[in-house]
């Protein structure tokens, strides 16, 4: 995200209140601001539409139809997202823009066939063993398609630098969606729930449509030259493993708790829990800011010390390239304790209007219970992630692999003993996957700073590699020059 710094810098020089306001605005709105879009889009509806007066099995049946689809079309598009980013980045670097369709076609292929390969089945259970209506169950599954979409799509928009635009298409799409399920509730006379789940459909649709408009209005010629995408797939594995195993372990505390005794099953197909996800989402809350910081931070002060490094390596003596390194690797640890002392203050204050307000609206005696507990694992989550980031810096995908398994792994087995403690210790899982997952990457920082000289220098090659049949191991024949024979 390395055009928000330029932006950032220009809004912050001018050092006063109202220049801090703009840039902690501009940090939310390029960062954050789709996803409070949709959520305050889904209240809103939920609001003007009565949504709270609706019967228990119809607000159950839109609360976990949107709960699967913003979890699952995070997990089907994980695998391949982070390898075709890293693609399109080398891409234009080398600028070879004709290669960028090819590379988004292909994805899009991907992403599309492995999430129809999760959703087809689960939708036909739906409607064969859950009874549900074939309506409702497709549109489920066209909103659940037209997510991945949007996904997609949000990385070459994310590389192009175009934040704003991002963030103007969601917010577009949800106006729509609003305005359609006014119209499919007063007019048509919809029910409440199916006219919240189609117009959300077709929020999600436009936005998409928006977000391929704009793409091919970027990138005009194909050179239709597929694999090359393919072969990134087997030479950056590491992405794979770890941006999927990041996504996974975000929610894997969850699937282990829709497991235990305070489940609930609905249709014989979705499978929940209510005090706990609700849990999770307020303790997500909580942190959010950490993301806004840490990208707000390191755009305007770690990437103009990682810039001054790269260029010291290309071009200055030896004692430079080591000051550079030692201002760098300074300025990295003074990021992560400045993340960490200021979204503490942050969380301490969410945490205490937490406590007084939502008791107040409904929420409390479980999900209170729960709250703390799982406030403190994100926290810990949103550190975490900014080391792993960092690690990405570094090019270290062996660490970014490591931290992400032992984050995933730690965070299963824990929540597996957090379900037989008592409630307020349901998140210790969460905190223990993302302590260790943190001390990994922190160890693994450290050790990429012992070895960078090594990690820069002595990764190159000399000869071009190429697969070809190996020559003769015989070197010298003496009876090929003097012709005699023993």
């Amino acid at each position: 995200m390395a055009g928000i710094g330029v932006k950032l810098n220009s809004i912050f020089e001018k050092q006063s209140i109202a220049a801090d306001l703009v840039g902690f605005a501009y940090s939310t709105a390029v960062t954050v601001a789709p996803m409070f879009v949709v959520i305050l889009n889904i209240l809103l509806m939920g609001h003007v539409l009565g949504f709270d007066e609706v019967g228990y099995m119809e607000r159950e049946m839109f609360s976990c139809t949107i709960l699967y689809t913003f979890i699952f079309s995070l997990l089907t598009t994980s695998p391949f997202n982070a390898v075709l980013s890293k693609y399109m980045q080398d891409v234009i670097y080398e600028e070879r823009y004709q290669d960028i369709l090819p590379c988004f076609y292909l994805g899009l292929v991907m992403n599309l066939g492995l999430s129809c390969l999760v959703g087809a089945p689960f939708c036909l259970w739906e409607h064969f063993v859950g009874g549900v209506e074939v309506h409702y169950v497709f549109t489920g599954f066209c909103a659940f398609i037209s997510l991945v979409m949007v996904f997609y799509s949000m990385i070459y928009l994310s590389i192009c630098k175009d934040y704003q635009r991002i963030s103007i298409y969601f917010l577009l799409g949800m106006i729509e969606a609003f305005l359609l399920s006014l119209v499919l509730r007063f007019l048509c006379h919809w029910s409440i729930g199916f006219s919240m789940l189609f117009a959300l459909m077709t929020g999600f649709f436009l936005t998409a449509i928006l977000e391929f408009a704009t793409i091919k209005r970027y990138f005009r010629q194909n050179s239709n030259r597929y694999k090359p995408v393919l072969r990134y797939f087997t030479r950056w594995w590491q992405l794979i493993v770890t941006n999927f195993f990041y996504i996974l372990g975000l929610y894997i505390h969850n699937f282990v708790f829709w497991t235990s005794d305070m489940r609930m099953v609905l249709v014989k197909s979705f499978v929940c829990n209510q005090p706990y996800d609700m849990a999770t989402c307020l303790a997500m809350f909580t942190n959010i800011s950490a993301t806004i910081l840490f990208i707000a931070r390191v755009e305007m002060h770690f990437h103009e010390k990682y810039k001054a490094y790269s260029e010291a390596v290309i071009g200055g003596k030896g004692v430079d390239i080591e000051n550079a390194k030692r201002r760098m690797f300074r300025q990295l640890v003074s990021e992560l304790m400045t993340l960490v002392r200021i979204q503490f203050i942050i969380s301490v204050v969410v945490y205490l209007v937490c406590t007084v307000m939502l008791p107040q609206l409904g929420f409390a005696g479980l999900i209170m219970r729960i709250y703390p507990s799982l406030a403190v694992g994100y926290f810990i989550l949103f550190l975490m992630y900014a080391a792993i980031l960092f690690l990405y810096y570094f090019n270290d995908m062996a660490g970014s692999v490591m931290t992400t398994c032992a984050f995933c792994a730690v965070t299963l087995v824990g929540s597996m003993i957090a379900t037989r403690l008592p409630d307020i210790w349901y998140g210790v899982g969460l905190i223990a996957g993302t302590f260790t997952g943190w001390t990994v990457a922190y160890l693994r920082i450290h050790w990429v700073e012992k070895h960078l000289a090594s990690h820069i220098f002595c990764r190159g090659i000399l000869l071009k590699q190429e697969n070809v049949p190996a020559p003769s191991s015989k070197v010298y024949d003496k009876y090929a020059l003097t012709g005699e024979r023993q």
